[in-house]
């Protein structure tokens, strides 16, 4: 591979088909769900042992960037940037303006977009179908990965090949079709599922960008040229990435150039849009059964379970059982379409489980509310070694700290002082205060909250390092 190779991971995903187990705050991009790693490092790591493979670029929104720095820190590699959108515009001005990042030093990689919360079981095929893509990449060709289909699937869109073996002209793209239509598409031979995943040159797809949507190449231009460095993340205009025409890659260029290849690959690909698409990439055993955790199982069959308490399962058929920590979903196999509708009346309902689980992270760790009731909460709090909280201060609440491990360096007003396991403090209502681990061991400690409001938005922020002012 004589030629750089820019992985593009596209981590705008909210995965509300997946929840409870997915949640708008922490969505199904981040989670592990078929092993110990998440769909985005997985992702990366898909592609990360390539010959001239450069360090990825990875699109998000601003919600999510502290997640996707962490994980990908997980995985061994700094991104050469993580573009940061601060509205949802589609998959076509997200890819521009990461090409245009790309090529912002002179240089033209070639461009492997990667949807970062999709699942391929075969790597190694995958790697060597983007080897015998990269010489029509080169080439100038827009090249878009088809998966050949093994079911007439009308969750998909379609790509309709030209005549040929492997590289192949595109015809057409299709919408998700009806299941008359879907079979017919899978007898034919001639139809693909469209994967999202595309190789072509970065000046080659800003070219026909611009000539079928000048107006979307424009207002990326203006987003990048204007676009703030923050730490490790490239914040994008909002004004100008806010004015940008919304459109997907497929409207706003591949349906239109002439210049479009599809490439058939059968690397055991899903895009686990659902329960049911889980439960089929899973591990079952002898009845079909997929289960996840202290599982008991009687005379089930074809189920899929996932949770850390003990469920017990009896007498069910092509049932999905999810069990977290505050949500509880159970859904016949055949409707788990369905499941972002439940998203939906939580929204309207300002339901805080919609995007939030009870554990939530942070760029310096994560809290777990495990009690609550009318004027307290509960929280079990973890500090990275070496992270620190905000310089805050709250107007509704007072806060009772106790080390269970690590070592704490409080700072309460004009006073600041160290505590260790076993030790306690008190932080009163309308305190400026700051919690940090010095230490090289994870802190963890018990806070007590009480008080007439305790909502997270009850936070003065006068100091913050990861930039945070709400």
């Amino acid at each position: 591979m004589t030629s750089v190779l820019t992985p593009v991971l596209l981590s705008g995903g909210s995965g509300t088909r997946l929840w409870p187990l997915s949640r708008g705050a922490f969505p199904k991009q981040f989670l592990p769900l078929t092993g110990e790693r998440s769909l985005l490092q997985e992702t990366w790591l898909r592609v990360a042992t390539m010959d001239g493979v450069a360090p990825p670029i990875a699109v998000c929104n601003e919600a999510h960037r502290f997640i996707v720095a962490e994980q990908l820190r997980e995985a061994a590699v700094q991104p050469h940037a993580v573009v940061l959108e601060p509205v949802g515009r589609n998959t076509a001005p997200a890819i521009a303006c990461a090409a245009l990042v790309a090529t912002a030093d002179g240089s033209d990689p070639v461009l492997l977009v990667l949807p970062s919360d999709h699942l391929v079981a075969s790597p190694e095929r995958f790697r060597s179908a983007v080897r015998d893509a990269l010489p029509a990449a080169q080439a100038g060709r827009l090249v878009t990965f088809g998966i050949v289909p093994d079911a007439p699937e009308t969750g998909f869109g379609y790509i309709k090949a030209g005549p040929g073996q492997d590289l192949r002209p595109v015809e057409r793209f299709v919408e998700k079709p009806d299941l008359a239509t879907a079979e017919a598409y899978v007898a034919s031979g001639e139809y693909f599922w469209n994967s999202g995943m595309f190789l072509f040159r970065a000046s080659r797809f800003l070219e026909e960008l611009g000539r079928f949507n000048p107006e979307m190449l424009d207002r990326c231009r203006d987003a990048v040229a204007a676009a703030k460095r923050d730490a490790d993340f490239l914040r994008l205009d909002p004004k100008a990435f806010a004015a940008c025409p919304s459109d997907s890659i497929d409207y706003a260029v591949m349906e239109r150039t002439e210049h479009a290849t599809v490439l058939p690959i059968d690397v055991g690909w899903s895009d686990v849009g659902s329960f049911s698409a889980l439960w089929e990439v899973a591990e079952r055993d002898a009845d079909g059964n997929a289960h996840h955790g202290d599982v008991i199982a009687i005379d089930c069959r074809n189920t899929y379970a996932h949770g850390k308490r003990l469920m017990a399962l009896v007498g069910l058929e092509d049932v999905i059982v999810v069990d977290t920590d505050d949500a509880l979903l159970v859904a016949h196999k055949d409707q788990v379409q369905k499941v972002k509708d439940v998203v939906s009346a939580l929204k309207r309902a300002g339901r805080g489980e919609a995007d939030l689980h009870r554990k939530v992270y942070r760029p310096w760790g994560n809290y777990d509310s495990i009690d609550q009731a009318p004027r307290f909460q509960v929280k079990r709090i973890t500090v990275k070694p070496g992270a620190q909280l905000s310089l805050q201060m709250h107007h509704h609440r007072a806060e009772h700290w106790v080390v269970v491990s690590g070592t704490a360096r409080v700072t309460c007003d004009d006073r600041v002082f160290v505590l260790t396991e076993n030790q306690s403090t008190f932080i009163p209502l309308g305190s400026r205060h700051r919690l940090e681990n010095p230490g090289k061991m994870p802190l963890e400690l018990i806070e007590v909250q009480s008080g007439s409001y305790l909502g997270e938005d009850d936070i003065v922020r006068f100091e913050d390092v990861y930039g945070r002012s709400g």
